[in-house]
């Protein structure tokens, strides 16, 4: 026997179905929905005759589900929750941008790059309060309640939903005095025998990825030098300490004013990329789209190496 019922059918009988059953009575139902009893169990009354089928058994003292009953509300109740989410994710996203927005990325990048493109959307949405938070750790955002998170990377975590930002561009680059006293790496093997800055931020940490005909390969790299923030790397190697794998948003004004030296031009760094990363949701607040889709705008007007 089928449970359901046509599209053309009131879901309010539906509901009051799944109301009272919640409530654990006609009366509690009532109380807690504003209507009265005797429409409630008028409703389950009717749903029960169009299914031709005693959903609940009612007596002074309690109210149960028969076997039908059970199959019923379990089905029912799925379909009402989605109903009721499809509702708000339309309300949300057709709502203007409002409440607190939790946002997590790294310092470095965060302070350089990414506030002046979140202040922007501050400004265009005055409702919408700000909850920055910089920091060189992993976040994990079910467990801190964090709305969004902007990541650089390769990979995506599969517990998480990620969006692409844009993409982002690294060099390898050294001081020209520690060159004058290594010399420069011909390939990405070379890497091998130099002493290389060890960003643990990094995704791969000590392992750099480049590409060689048309091949990727990976480099596992060392050195006296580990740290946990891109821009410690970089003032590693102004101070010669060794070769560094940075961002280009560090590393391109560095190389342009001659304090570093980029190497391995033909050896393309495989492309991480900019990425924002929620949790899974079956709908994701207008507020946090409405960011997500504010970053991508503003990253294609104002490129970022």
């Amino acid at each position: 026997m089928s449970y359901g019922l046509p599209m053309s059918q009131d879901l309010a009988r539906i509901r009051a179905f799944v109301q009272v059953f919640d409530a654990g009575g006609f009366s509690a139902a009532a109380r807690q929905h504003g209507r009265s009893k005797a429409l409630l169990s008028k409703y389950v009354t009717d749903l029960e005759d169009y299914l031709g089928v005693r959903l609940m058994n009612r007596t002074t003292r309690k109210l149960s589900l028969t076997e039908a009953g059970e199959a019923y509300y379990r089905e029912a109740s799925q379909l009402l929750q989605q109903l009721d989410d499809l509702d708000a994710s339309i309300l949300d996203q057709t709502a203007a941008p409002r409440g607190l927005l939790r946002v997590s990325a790294a310092r470095n990048f965060g302070e350089m790059i990414l506030a002046p493109a979140i202040f922007a959307f501050l400004a265009d949405h005055p409702d919408v309060t700000l909850d920055l938070r910089l920091e060189d750790r992993f976040v994990d955002l079910v467990e801190e309640g964090i709305d969004l998170a902007l990541r650089i990377s390769a990979a995506q975590d599969s517990s998480l939903i990620a969006r692409r930002i844009c993409d982002m561009q690294h060099s390898v680059v050294a001081s020209p005095t520690y060159l004058l006293a290594r010399s420069t790496p011909q390939r990405p093997e070379d890497l091998r025998t130099h002493f290389c800055i060890v960003d643990t931020n990094l995704q791969g940490q000590a392992n750099w990825r480049f590409v060689e005909s048309g091949t990727t390969i990976s480099v596992h790299v060392g050195g006296p030098v580990r740290v946990n923030s891109p821009l410690s790397a970089r003032d590693a190697a102004l101070a010669g300490l060794g070769l560094a794998l940075l961002p280009g948003y560090l590393a391109d004004p560095m190389i342009a004013s001659g304090q570093l030296v980029q190497v391995l031009n033909g050896y393309v760094q495989t492309g991480a990329t900019l990425q924002a990363v929620y949790p899974h949701r079956r709908h994701l607040a207008g507020k946090v789209r409405a960011l997500i889709d504010h970053l991508v705008s503003w990253f294609e007007a104002h490129p970022v190496s």
